[in-house]
């Protein structure tokens, strides 16, 4: 058996699908503190976009509408998402 990064960098994306799927599932379904929701939501976006961009850079096809439509949308998600998420980070300022 050869090693192949390429596979393993598209197996790991699949397991990074799977976990962002599930942190947006249960921010959806599970958590009810609304900062908490809305951080496992963000993390679920980074994810879940990161891992469908590697997918389409590693493919041997040619990319096709949906592949350069997510090319374009998906870093402004994943962008917002981090922002978010920074913003959520730590305790609220002391005085508010």
């Amino acid at each position: 058996m050869i090693y192949d990064p390429q596979q393993f960098a598209v197996g790991a994306s699949w397991i990074a699908t799977a976990i962002g799927a599930a942190l947006w599932l249960w921010s959806w379904l599970g958590e009810k503190d609304a900062i908490r929701k809305l951080r496992f939501l963000d993390c679920g976006v980074v994810l879940l976009f990161s891992s469908i961009l590697l997918r389409i850079v590693a493919q041997e096809r040619q990319m096709n509408i949906w592949d350069w439509a997510v090319v374009f949308i998906g870093p402004l998600f994943i962008a917002a998402a981090l922002w978010r998420l920074a913003r959520t980070a730590g305790a609220p300022p002391a005085g508010k």
